[in-house]
């Protein structure tokens, strides 16, 4: 990782990546860093972050995004079969009212085994006709896509 990355030092994660701070790690590339959560939802609750230090996901560069991203497939497999879960959760929280507690890009590996699950409630809406038309303008128009903007 180039010295020009951003570094946080208050950040607990840019001390875990430093070497400050011990971790259980798991997989580490020119980009990514993945290591067991010390306080889990359920065994094998595993942390994928960029080591360079981003606050939200919308700031980090598309290659590091990636490298991300990436390293989610494998690990997952991984984690399910160490754990012989069923199903698991790839999470990942944008700023405090989304529960971001750790205010680093991270993405977490979440394991449902032995009738464990993440909880949380999926209340659905309703998008409709002129509603979606408008949201949907609105959020291409910002995406600067002018060939979908019509």
């Amino acid at each position: 990782m180039p010295a020009s990355h951003p570094v946080d030092s208050d950040c607990i994660f840019c001390k875990i990546v430093a070497g400050a701070i011990p971790c259980h790690k798991l997989h580490e590339d020119a980009h990514t860093l993945a290591f067991l959560d010390i306080g889990p939802i359920a065994p094998g609750h595993v942390l994928v972050i960029p080591k360079a230090h981003y606050v939200t996901l919308d700031q980090v560069p598309a290659e590091v995004a990636a490298a991300c991203a990436a390293v989610l497939p494998r690990l997952s497999k991984a984690v399910v079969q160490a754990v012989g879960a069923t199903a698991w959760n790839v999470l990942q929280n944008n700023g405090r009212e989304a529960h971001q507690a750790v205010m680093h890009v991270h993405f977490h590996i979440i394991p449902v085994a032995g009738g464990r699950a993440l909880d949380f409630k999926w209340q659905p809406g309703k998008l409709a006709g002129d509603d979606a038309a408008r949201l949907r303008q609105s959020i291409v128009a910002r995406l600067g896509n002018s060939e979908l903007e019509a």
